[in-house]
């Protein structure tokens, strides 16, 4: 947190932008009613502008987890939640849920991967050949085992997976292919592939080591060189009574082995790795088998504890009874500060788009759905995250520790990247097909003469990659909101317009201000969201989950009205 006169300075300069932002807005129309959405507020693009040009500003360097920058962005998201007379839904009745973090780094030469073959020692060379991360649980750490080889490494008593099934672990290291079979769905498949899944299945059957292997098949869409660029960067916890969250303890070692070297561990087994890359390459199941040999692994670490805060506020329901209910609105404060790169003239990972925009636009809907003059039957609760780009660590946080009661959470809407570059004509909420939120944002999208589409990259399982997904793992139905791609001006491309940002822009220092951001769409979108937020707000029942859905079932289970109970947690 900020001390008392930065925290001032901060509050005196939001009241100055609201000034301008007023000032502005006499010169400057705002959005129009339309029959849709005749005796509610209007939208003010001035606004988001306002929000964006600040949050996405060089002086705060790129809103990196723990910075003074990301410090500044959360004081002016709190001061705004205060000036719309929101009430404050954190800890000690601040707007602030300080979320505790150990970053972990690996010492310099300080991971080892040695393979014990009867012709002599073998050692696999860091990082060509193998990654391995810092540990947030002890500073040095040693196994050494016998490896077993388990397909994939995935259960799945839905999809009649056991890569285990016939194979002793216990005591041993085990090794497992990256990814997963083709034939899965992508979404239930990337929870499935998960290195938290895998390594909950290796743990529960007694491993002590786990190791993953880089395939030719996962070569194609992430090469192994692409990941040491990010050498040197630490893994990033929340800490649940100073322990590191999600960590497993009992696997002293873990590893991730490029295509070449992970030979090595095949070289006394009963088959080579060459025929099982094969066998992944025609999509035949691939059966686990012992490799006869051991495996050394050891690492050096050390550690640096930082805490850095979620912001939440609540607009109270109307409803004497509904108002005990939540409608969550998320979305993430946090980007990856500066580039590595030092010889570049411009460092500064500004974030606007990513996810600059997304917080404009959570603020603008909560003015909006604040200044109505019915409120909501159900309160609403605004949730602005830290930690996204480190792992989804603020919604992890805020799903496991909250701050209202998390049955009371009856759905949420995340906002990650909505790209405000075109008049976008349709939206996408990817997880709208697991729950009747779809229907919901469908009906919302309409009043306003736009369109749902279906997830247009549904190989990339975005529904399981954003904030949203915390929230899900505990039951809440959920939806990750996007703008669309389709575009209102027939001489625009929306589909292209994505393409292109994500190409040259996404996580670069050319994700700033400088972009053709169109302001009129970002309120198009706002205005959205404080229809959605009514729709599912004043809805007679609250959301639930599409019967049969894999998510619905591993995350909760509902009584007949739809209520939940009995939520399954996903620690």
């Amino acid at each position: 947190m900020l001390n008392k006169p930065i925290y001032h300075a901060i509050k005196i300069l939001c009241i100055l932008i609201t000034g301008i932002i007023f000032l502005a807005g006499c010169n400057e129309s705002n959005h129009k009613h339309t029959p849709q959405t005749q005796n509610l507020p209007d939208v003010n693009a001035n606004n988001i502008k306002a929000h964006l040009s600040f949050l996405a500003s060089d002086d705060l360097e790129g809103r990196d987890v723990g910075s003074v920058g990301h410090n500044i962005a959360s004081n002016y998201v709190a001061s705004e939640f205060q000036q719309l007379g929101l009430t404050p839904a954190g800890d000690n009745d601040t707007y602030f849920q300080n979320v505790p973090l150990r970053k972990a780094y690996l010492t310099p030469k300080g991971a080892e991967l040695i393979v014990h073959q009867a012709g002599g020692d073998v050692r696999v060379n860091y990082p060509k050949q193998f990654l391995a991360a810092g540990s947030g649980v002890a500073d040095n750490l040693a196994v050494s085992a016998e490896a077993v080889f388990v397909g994939y490494g995935m259960v799945s008593e839905r999809f009649g997976i056991n890569d285990y099934d016939g194979l002793d672990v216990d005591g041993k290291i085990v090794v497992a292919l990256a990814g997963r079979p083709k034939a899965l769905p992508s979404e239930e498949g990337a929870h499935l592939q998960s290195g938290y899944e895998k390594k909950k299945h290796a743990v529960a059957r007694g491993a002590v080591g786990f190791i993953s292997i880089h395939t030719p098949k996962r070569e194609k869409v992430r090469s192994y060189a692409s990941r040491l660029l990010y050498l040197g960067t630490p893994s990033v916890t929340w800490l649940n009574d100073n322990k590191p969250h999600g960590t497993f303890e009992q696997l002293k070692g873990s590893a991730y082995i490029n295509t070449e070297a992970a030979k090595h561990l095949f070289s006394q087994a009963e088959k080579p790795l060459t025929e099982v890359f094969e066998a992944e390459h025609q999509d035949k199941a691939i059966k686990g088998f012992p490799l006869n040999t051991k495996i050394t692994l050891k690492r050096r670490s050390y550690h640096k504890d930082i805490t850095s805060p979620n912001v939440a506020a609540v607009l109270e329901g109307s409803d004497p009874i509904l108002k005990n209910e939540y409608v969550v609105f998320s979305a993430h404060s946090d980007h990856i500060g500066l580039a590595k790169d030092i010889t570049t003239p411009d460092r500064i990972n500004n974030g606007a788009l990513d996810n600059a925009s997304g917080v404009a636009i959570l603020l603008e809907t909560a003015r909006l759905l604040s200044q109505l003059e019915q409120k909501p039957k159900r309160s609403i609760l605004f949730v602005v995250v830290t930690g996204e780009e480190k792992g989804l660590l603020g919604s992890s946080y805020y799903a496991n520790n909250p701050t209202v009661p998390i049955d009371a959470m009856v759905a949420n809407v995340n906002l990650d990247m909505p790209l405000i570059l075109f008049p976008f004509a349709d939206v996408i909420a990817f997880g709208a097909n697991h729950s009747t939120m779809g229907p919901s944002v469908e009906r919302a999208a309409n009043k306003l003469g736009l369109a749902l589409s279906p997830d247009p990259m549904p190989e990339q399982a975005l529904f399981t990659r954003s904030d949203h997904y915390n929230f899900v793992k505990k039951g809440i139905p959920s939806v990750f909101l996007m703008t669309g791609m389709k575009s209102k001006d027939p001489s625009i491309e929306g589909g292209k317009v994505w393409g292109d940002f994500l190409k040259t822009h996404y996580h670069k220092p050319s994700d700033q201000l400088d972009l053709p951001i169109s302001y009129e769409a970002a309120a198009d979108f706002a205005k959205v969201n404080m229809m959605i937020g009514l729709e599912v707000a004043n809805a007679k029942q609250r959301p639930t989950w599409v019967e049969g859905d894999f998510f619905g079932e591993i995350f909760t289970q509902t009584d007949k009205s739809g209520k939940r109970s009995g939520i399954k947690t996903a620690k």
